[in-house]
């Protein structure tokens, strides 16, 4: 008589595990750069005050000059208001935003300094965090050095994919350090050593290796 395999239970987290996604998925730079700014507050309440004027019975004896002073009005509104809070936008656009953010670690370490922090880690034998380190030094290396950008928001398994363009005899290797970084940082499962060494290993191969042209 044939078996039949009982049907997988659904991966269901507890209280404080969904807790845990729901700050890990909210941390990631979409969400702020996708919430509203005070200027787009002001402009979405003066459009609809527009709308409101606009919609409401005007008395004819005020003829069209009041219409046409009261857009004045308005548009100075608006003027002043992008002024005030839109410039500061404006500017924070020209600025590289590149290094900002690296799968998660807010700041600009370079591809040594982040080398030699996986070192220390690994010293320590805190291979969860060297691991970490590692693939960062790995993705700040190749962008400093011009093959491909991290900008804030790219995932892990992203970068995996455009580095493995770029070297593509290196393939499987980025797909398992992606793999190894998202073990260790969302799924929490321990860091080991030979992961980290293959990063390392990995990180020192590309290091050496010239990028033929119409790659990257």
């Amino acid at each position: 008589m044939t078996r039949v395999p009982a049907p997988l239970s659904p991966l269901t987290p507890d209280a404080d595990e969904a807790r845990r996604w729901a700050e890990q998925e909210l941390a990631d730079p979409a969400y702020e750069a996708a919430r509203p700014t005070p200027f787009d507050r002001v402009a979405q309440a003066i459009g609809d005050a527009i709308a409101q004027f606009f919609t409401q019975p005007v008395p004819s004896s005020w003829g069209p000059a009041f219409a046409v002073v009261a857009t004045v009005v308005v548009l100075a509104v608006v003027l002043v208001a992008f002024l005030i809070w839109g410039r500061p936008r404006a500017g924070a656009r020209l600025r590289p935003e590149s290094g900002t953010d690296l799968f998660g670690d807010v700041g600009h370490r370079s591809a040594a300094e982040l080398r030699a922090d996986a070192a220390r880690y690994a010293a320590d034998e805190d291979w969860t965090e060297a691991i970490g380190a590692s693939v960062r030094a790995l993705a700040r290396g190749l962008d400093e050095r011009g093959i491909l950008e991290t900008p804030p928001g790219t995932t892990v398994q992203s970068f995996a994919r455009q580095a493995a363009a770029s070297f593509p005899e290196h393939a499987a290797e980025f797909a398992s350090a992606a793999s190894d970084f998202d073990d260790v940082r969302y799924l929490r499962r321990p860091g080991t050593r030979i992961a980290y060494e293959c990063v390392r290993s990995l990180d020192d191969a590309v290091s050496r290796t010239r990028v033929p042209a119409g790659r990257g």
